[in-house]
């Protein structure tokens, strides 16, 4: 970074100075929990000789956030995927059931705009087509910043709701499903292969929230790549040019993301593994009603604090996900 000559790519420069923060975060952390093992020994030595209660109640303050911190730290270190370091694409896709599937899209949607936020990363909309009468018939989300594919990854399937409809008024309980898909923005410099011929581009007028915010020119662009039936749009630019570009790259992280699932499905039947690698299954559970528990099916972790995952406290689900992954 030093180098005159660095500023000269601004997008590498970026690239460089983004993996810079992302390890100088995890050297720091490790540093810091390195002190506060140190200082929590020093506290043990003293509360053996001296029995005080209001030290005992100190030591056991720095073990439990020194234990904390260390989680934090090994999930960090877990996060060693080639491309979790990325940017991530986030597309949220309603289930059949109309206003009241569309209406869950709008809240998981919140959902993770809020832990982003919470993260500190900068969010993006690529593709919003509203509800007809509540919610989002779909909507593409770009996540920047340092790990969130890494995190997000562990959200690709479909999520289940239980509640009583607030659109039923027979006030009866429904079950909505939205699918998510999750997928690593990807560099110029990934070589991923195109044919034109392969692909066919539709352009529309964009949809917006009325007014000004309206284009008055077919600027969206629609992608549909032929052989894998693999669709992508984009409306956030009011470029066509730059729209199709975005597009592009999204088709490319696609591409590449069922590459790589295509092997991990081979290697399991050669291992001889019954695994479901398909973002189509259901992955998780909000029930709220009638009584209040938000479940992962695959890794059994489960909260009754509902609003808490509502309002994007995803942490520990992610945690327990990555974890199993490792194990």
């Amino acid at each position: 970074m030093a180098d005159p000559e660095f500023w000269n790519d601004q997008q590498q420069a970026q690239k460089v100075i983004s993996e810079a923060n992302g390890l100088k975060d995890l050297i720091g952390q490790f540093d810091d929990n390195v002190e506060a093992l140190e200082n929590t020994e020093v506290s043990y030595e003293l509360v053996k000789e001296e029995e005080d209660e209001d030290l005992r109640e100190e030591l056991n303050n720095e073990i439990e956030k020194l234990s904390k911190s260390l989680n934090e730290l090994e999930l960090l270190i877990l996060l060693s995927e080639p491309y979790d370091k990325n940017n991530a694409i986030l597309e949220l896709h309603p289930g059949a059931g109309g206003t009241e599937s569309q209406d869950w899209a709008s809240m998981l949607l919140r959902m993770y705009t809020r832990w982003a936020e919470s993260k500190g990363y900068k969010v993006e909309t690529l593709n919003y087509l509203a509800g007809d009468e509540a919610g989002v018939k779909s909507v593409t989300l770009l996540i920047k910043g340092h790990n969130a594919f890494g995190y997000l990854r562990s959200e690709k399937g479909v999520h289940r709701l239980v509640r009583i409809s607030p659109f039923d008024s027979s006030g009866r309980r429904h079950t909505s499903f939205v699918s998510c898909e999750v997928t690593p923005e990807l560099d110029d410099d990934i070589d991923i292969e195109v044919n034109t011929e392969e692909i066919k581009i539709d352009t529309y007028r964009s949809s917006g929230a009325g007014g000004q915010h309206v284009n008055t020119t077919d600027s969206a662009v629609r992608i549909t790549h032929l052989p894998t039936n693999t669709v992508v749009t984009c409306q956030s630019e009011r470029s066509q040019i730059k729209n199709r570009e975005q597009a592009m790259k999204m088709l490319k992280a696609k591409l590449y993301q069922l590459e790589i699932e295509k092997q991990q499905q081979e290697m399991a039947e050669l291992r001889g593994e019954q695994k479901e690698i398909g973002w189509g299954s259901q992955i998780r559970s909000y029930v709220f009603h009638p009584y209040s528990m938000v479940k992962d099916h695959r890794t059994n972790h489960e909260t009754g604090n509902t609003q808490a995952v509502m309002d994007g406290e995803l942490d520990d689900f992610i945690d327990a996900y990555l974890r199993e992954q490792a194990n």
